[in-house]
Formats: C-alpha cells, structure tokens, sequence
C-alpha cells in the first residue's frame, strides 16, 4: 500500500512494509489531501495461489474499511473502488482537531475466489503545521473527471500545475477532493464516455489572480445565469486536459470570513437527576366536554344534507319542471310494459317468407330461410336438403301405370299449429 501527499512540485510517497497483520503508519498533514492506496498486489499474498501453476493471479479482491472499534471511517475520511479488480483508495483532508490523535482504521480484504480474508491496521498520524490552512482558497468543478482518475498522483500533479500557472503563489497545495455524486449530482449514463465530475480544493497564500475573478464580472454571470459557458481568458491553459466549469467555481478569503460560535449547552454526565417517586396526575381534574365536537362532526354534515334533500324534493315534486320530468318518465315507463306484454301474448301467422318452399323437380319441401339464423344474401331461395327433421312420407303418382313413389316433406308448425294443410295441396297439385 502507498500513501501520498500532494504538494507542487514535490510528490511525497510514504510506503511502510512490513509483515503480515502488522501495522502500517502514515503521517499525514493537517488542511492537506490525504490519498492512500489500498493495492491488490500487496494483499495477494497472503491468499493462496491459483492451482494451476503458470496462470497469472487476477483474484476479485474487495476491501472493508472502518475505524477500529466502530462498524465505519471518520467523517473526513472516504473510500472508493470501482471494480474487485481495481485498487481502492481512502482519502480526505484531516483537520487541526484530529492533530495528535493517532487514527486506526481496520483494513479488511475479501478474496472473492477462496472466499478468504486478510486484515491490516492503518494506524493515520496526523501532524500539525504552521502553514495551513492557506488563506485563499478556490474550488473548481472538473467535469470530465472520476473521483478516483482524479486521486492519481500524475493527473491531480498536472492540475496544480495549471493552476499555479494562473494564480501565480507561492505555496500552494490540494485540500480536499470530492465526487459530485457527494454532492447531490446525478450518475452518467454509460454513453459516450460520460463522467461524474469532481470538486477539487487547493488553497494558495496570495489574492486570486485577475485571471480567477474574470468570472465574478456582470457579463459572466449573465451568460450563467442564461446557462452559457462564461468567457475566461486562461480556459486555454485547462482545455488540453481538464474541463472546467468556471460557473461552479467557488473562491473563499478565509480572513474574511466571520466566524460563527454557537454557545451549546453542556452535555452533562447523561444520567438523569434523583427527582423522586413518579406522581401520577390527580384524579380531580376536570373533565372534558365533547359536546362541541359532536356538533362540529356530526350534527352540520346532517343539517347541511337535509337542508339539500329538502330543496331537491321541492324542485322535483313541487315545480312545474319536476312534474313535467316525472310525468314523462312515467308515460315512458308505462309504454315499454305494454309493448312488452303484447309481444308476448300474440298468436299471428307466420307471414308467407316464413311458409315452407317445394322443391320445383322432387317436390321436397326447403325450411324457410330466416334472417336470424342464415345470411340472407348468399343463400339460394330453394335448395334440396336431405335428413331433415320431423319429415313425413306421402305418396305420389307416376305418369304411367298405377305405382306410386314415396316423396318426402318436412312437418312443420307454426305458433304450435301443424302445417299439414299444405302437404295436403301439394298432393293436389
């Protein structure tokens, strides 16, 4: 595992190795970038090889971090690993209230692979010193960068770089680092190469360049208000490599800044004071009346429904309008039910439609064809049907001699009336 701290021009790395399970010690600055990088390789030893001998080992290996004796890290401590394949890396910037209070943080590393574990102490040394924190200091907002591309001591190098270029000071270092998903923003779609963006801190000892104030201009803050990119003349020296958005740049002169103290109470011991026995209240207290509630909830919902009841009944029952409406729903009504009873209690002939057809070559009789049950437009007037229902045999004369064949018709009724009146014809034909 390495640890770095970041300062311009100067890359310090703090790398302890020692045995397994022993404790690692790092001694950080206070108002400084802490990084540490938690390395997958340092880990892989202590996990068994692959069983093949010659295959590389690409182990899944996670990592758990908290402070020892409590289940998570200290607030100003974080920790990132995008992948089980990838390394993961705490930081933060610690404060002049955690000076000379050594910090333990629990290292635990999970083999995904045996499913084994292996756990290191981080022991963190805070040391103070005179210089920090600087004065001014300015946030930026890089929109093309992951927190952890960010952290890497090359790329966050380039960027003090470039801002020592513009601010011109002569110290200057990285305070702090945080993803914009800490802050409330949104995770990219997966498309085109999107980024979270990043909020990086440096702080410096001299004024904001002219260069850093170009944005605080009328002009530029109308063109972010109308959600345009405003017009900086060292954009340039960012461009090539970083994105920045100079609306969401933040610049802070901490000597001008009114410190606020809050007056809190003492916490106390947290034990609660002697007061005695518990008094349960006296039995004569007066009791209430629900009287007013009752009315309130009860009693105006019914008078006001009354009330509407009432003037609906006289508007139908008594005005000429109701009346006219009630009279006419009752003749209506009055109609449908005779309708109803005369269709039921006629006994009328078919008309002739519905009489059966003879055949004009064998004399056999056709149904009728009714609307109900045939499609009246593609079926034939007379057709010859076979193995008909209810069908009567009747005798017929041949031209010569005395026999006669047997030709067949369908007995048919009408409202319950058997049709026998024209078989009886058809034979006198």
């Amino acid at each position: 595992m390495a640890s770095v701290g970041i300062f311009v021009g100067l890359v310090v790395v703090v790398t302890i190795l020692s045995k397994s399970h022993a404790d690692r010690n790092v001694y950080p600055s206070a108002g400084v970038l802490f990084v540490h990088v938690l390395e997958r390789e340092h880990f892989k030893g202590e996990f068994p090889p692959y069983p093949k001998a010659g295959d590389s080992s690409n182990d899944p290996i996670t990592f758990n971090t908290n402070l020892k004796g409590y289940p998570d890290r200290p607030g100003w401590l974080r920790y990132i690993q995008r992948t089980s394949h990838s390394d993961g890396v705490l930081y933060g910037s610690p404060t002049a209230e955690h000076v000379g209070k050594p910090t333990i943080i629990e290292i635990t590393a999970y083999n995904k692979r045996t499913f084994e574990t292996a756990r290191h102490n981080l022991v963190i040394n805070i040391m103070s010193t005179e210089e920090f924190p600087l004065p001014y200091q300015a946030e930026f907002f890089i929109k093309n960068m992951n927190v952890e591309e960010m952290l890497a001591s090359e790329v966050l190098g380039d960027f003090l770089g470039a801002v020592k270029n513009v601010w011109q000071p002569e110290r200057l270092n990285a305070i702090n680092i945080t993803s914009a998903l800490d802050r409330g923003g949104r995770v990219p779609l997966p498309i085109n190469d999107l980024k979270e963006g990043v909020y990086v801190m440096v702080g410096a000892d001299v004024p904001f360049s002219s260069c850093l104030r170009e944005v605080e201009t009328p002009q530029n803050q109308l063109r972010c208000s109308q959600e345009m990119d405003p017009v900086i003349s060292c954009d340039k020296k960012f461009r090539a490599q970083f994105n920045i958005d100079w609306c969401k740049i933040s610049l802070v002169d901490i000597t001008k800044v009114v410190p606020v103290h809050s007056n809190r109470p003492d916490p106390g011991t947290g034990v609660l004071p002697d007061i005695g026995e518990y008094n349960p209240p006296s039995e004569l207290l007066k009791s209430k009346d629900y009287f007013a509630d009752f009315l309130i909830t009860l009693a105006v919902p019914s008078a006001v429904a009354l009330v509407l009841f009432i003037i609906l009944g006289y508007s139908m029952c008594c005005r000429r309008e109701g009346l006219i409406q009630l009279v006419h729903h009752s003749s209506i009504q009055k109609s449908s039910k005779e309708l109803r009873s005369m269709s039921k209690n006629r006994e009328i002939s078919w008309p002739l439609s519905t009489l059966p057809v003879f055949h004009p070559v064998s004399g056999e009789v056709v149904p009728p064809i009714h609307p109900d049950n045939y499609e009246t437009t593609s079926m034939p007037l007379m057709q010859t049907q076979t193995n008909l229902q209810n069908q009567i045999q009747i005798p017929q004369q041949q031209i010569s001699g005395d026999n006669y064949c047997m030709s067949t018709f369908r007995r048919l009724e009408v409202n319950g009336i058997p049709e026998e009146r024209k078989v009886a014809e058809a034979l006198n034909l």
